[in-house]
């Protein structure tokens, strides 16, 4: 028996509990032995009774004194209770419905019994116990479920395991690597992890483990850079770059500046740059790929820009035709190629491409076309990465057939911490910027309970009646498209006919086609909307100076990054902007986040907080695709196990550099089947 032999051979494990297995994603032994605890039960720190702490899991020790009694109360309910004591004082046991766990506490019997103690009337009682010989006197790991197995069915399986296959178990890591960053063996550590001897070694063996996860990472996407090595691009001037940023109509920040830098002087190479572009709203993300895409225009190539809406798309074709307009391109350099473009236009447009003629186009997923070709296509820049998959973006760079291919630039206004970004993006190199433009006003965000709405849409319509544009915000519905369409609708309605009579009013929400989103968005833009009433649609992408007022209904039902993104469409212009988070909630989270977004305007800040808040699983919701499973890793507090990590997984490439050493044989396996997903 070894890693490879599948889970039903395993003794206790048969076809049914096998199929159970499965759905834990345990096909296999190894599948089971690295199917690891998500926390402990702490049977080893044993409290006397006198002064266990009350409403918090304890183990104590106890002779149980007197047989259970029975007792029948109303609903057919049948309770067993006894009493247990200790050198300090005793403990009410009671046993719900179940007398075969009765009868196994006999008189006279020492017992460890874990729970949580009650207190009533200066006695105390612990209800439903687990209870069990002194011999369990440890750590019980507590393992992910599923129906139909129990955490310590897992535990007795694991063990099973170990005992049969430890001698399997290989090192994948050479041993100068281990002293040098004080890890586990890797066989130790599979034990550590699942039978602890203290808290200090399950943390030590989390450790090891958790590094094994990121430098598995770190290795698999070092190696799809290599795999580029052989890739070839255009070289392109990067002084033509710095020159763009010389015209421009308002000094760039800093950080535009050292972004542009760093990315031209990669464009300026023989191989294709992968960057990414890291912005909160308005931090200027459009002024730094106009400047990388004059770069490649002064080169002799062409450049596109992709969003994901038609929208956003026209936006950047407006911005772009402003910011190139000192460099005297000759007329019809850019072009601006979308869904509802004339069928003769995109004829001339797609004819230009092809023969080089129309140095700059702007798009959307009508760049995929099959029939859209370029001369040569020297940088693609590829807007809002979230909302496009892997495959789009690559999809762009491959459009063309010949042997160069084009730098690539990918932009986000979803700001992501950098330790995220270096698992999300791990083939991409990273440009932040990390400051605003000077003259923006930070958007003023408040709080308050439902009972201050009339109040809070009396703001609103003040701020419309000066001339100003709004949003009203209506929170997703957990899985429930109907209810999310039912909620919007029911609030647009409520209040066209009611606290906004008179006043032109939009809705949006995503049970709309593309073209009537669009249209509803392009009135509101163009003023003819004075309000919107919308879902998290609006999030990203709405460039309309002229709103200025924001209310979130139900606030606590979006996280914190979300919150934030949504905040970003007010607050585009030199007027003063206000953000409304309208909610009742009381709990510790929500309050959390309602106290940041009104401490800080600053996306990367926040970005921090709501990672440590809620995890990398939830970063994202539903809609982010292409994480790899971390069972052990915490992108949040591992940061420096990250770096950790990073840094040997290059000394194994640079002794190995395609892991083909047998020795290294191992690794590789395990970076294949991570990368699998």
């Amino acid at each position: 028996m070894n890693l490879q032999t599948g889970i039903r051979f395993l003794k206790g494990v048969g076809e049914k509990r096998a199929a159970v297995l499965q759905k834990l994603g345990i096909a296999t032994i190894g599948d089971l032995i690295t199917h690891t605890p998500r926390a402990y039960e702490d049977w080893q720190t044993i409290a006397p009774i006198a002064q266990a702490a009350a409403g918090v899991p304890v183990c104590v020790r106890a002779t149980v004194d007197e047989p259970p009694k029975k007792h029948r109360i109303r609903s057919g309910l049948t309770l067993y209770k006894t009493q247990v004591s200790d050198d300090t004082g005793s403990l009410g046991i009671t046993i719900f419905n179940n007398v075969y766990q009765a009868e196994k506490l006999r008189q006279g019997d020492a017992l460890l019994f874990y729970g949580r103690i009650a207190e009533n009337f200066f006695v105390r009682e612990m209800s439903a116990p687990q209870f069990a010989p002194l011999s369990e006197a440890r750590l019980h790991p507590i393992y992910p479920l599923t129906e139909g197995i129990s955490s310590r069915a897992l535990e007795r399986l694991i063990s099973i395991a170990l005992e049969q296959v430890s001698a399997h178990i290989k090192e994948i890591l050479p041993d100068d690597l281990l002293a040098e960053y004080d890890l586990m063996g890797r066989a130790e550590a599979l034990r550590a992890i699942h039978q602890p001897r203290d808290m200090d070694e399950a943390l030590r063996a989390r450790r090891r483990l958790a590094f094994n996860e990121l430098l598995t990472l770190q290795l698999g996407f070092a190696l799809l850079r290599q795999g580029r090595a052989d890739e070839t691009a255009a070289a392109l001037p990067a002084e033509a770059a710095e020159e763009f940023l010389s015209l421009l109509p308002f000094i760039p920040t800093a950080a535009q500046v050292r972004a542009v830098r760093e990315a031209a002087s990669e464009m300026a190479s023989p191989q294709p740059m992968r960057r990414l572009l890291q912005g909160d709203v308005g931090s200027g993300k459009t002024a730094v790929a106009a400047a990388l895409l004059m770069q490649a225009v002064r080169g002799g190539t062409q450049g596109a820009i992709m969003a994901p809406t038609e929208l956003l798309a026209r936006q950047h074709f407006e911005t772009l035709h402003a910011l190139f307009a000192p460099c005297k391109l000759p007329p019809d350099s850019l072009a601006l190629l979308v869904g509802s473009t004339g069928a003769k236009e995109k004829k001339r447009i797609k004819e230009g491409l092809a023969a080089g003629t129309i140095p700059l186009v702007v798009g959307t997923h009508a760049l995929l076309e099959r029939d859209v070709a370029f001369a040569q296509l020297g940088l693609a820049v590829v807007d809002e990465q979230h909302r496009f998959g892997v495959e789009q973006r690559n999809a762009l760079t491959s459009a063309q057939e010949k042997a160069a291919l084009p730098h690539l630039l990918v932009m986000s206004a979803t700001p992501i911490p950098r330790s995220l970004a270096m698992i999300i993006y791990g083939d991409l190199d990273i440009s932040v910027l990390d400051e605003l433009p000077p003259g923006r006003t930070p958007v003023e965000t408040y709080c308050v309970p439902s009972a201050l709405h009339t109040r809070a849409y009396g703001y609103v319509r003040k701020h419309l009646d000066a001339g100003r544009q709004g949003y009203i915000v209506c929170p997703r519905v957990e899985d429930d498209d109907a209810g999310e369409l039912a909620a919007v609708t029911q609030l647009y309605d409520s209040l066209s006919s009611g606290v906004f009579a008179g006043y032109r009013l939009g809705l949006l929400h995503g049970k709309l086609g593309s073209r009537q989103k669009e249209a509803v968005m392009q009135g509101f833009a163009e003023g003819k909307i004075q309000l919107l009433i919308s879902t998290t649609v609006v999030e990203v992408g709405v460039d309309v100076p002229n709103a200025v007022i924001m209310v979130i209904e139900n606030a606590e039902r979006f996280g914190l990054s979300q919150l934030h993104q949504l905040r970003g469409r007010v607050g585009r212009g030199k007027e003063k902007s206000t953000c409304i988070l309208i909610s009742d909630a009381e709990n510790e989270d929500a309050q959390a986040r309602f106290e940041i977004m009104k401490q800080t305007n600053d996306g990367f800040l926040i970005a921090k907080k709501d990672l440590e808040l809620r995890g990398p699983g939830d970063f994202f919701g539903a809609r982010q695709h292409g994480l790899p499973v971390l069972r052990l890793a915490d992108i949040a507090a591992d940061a420096e196990l990250l770096a950790q990590s990073r840094a040997a997984a290059s000394e194994l490439l640079r002794r190995d550099p395609n892991l083909s050493d047998p020795a290294h044989y191992n690794i590789k396996k395990l970076c294949e089947k991570l990368f699998s997903g």
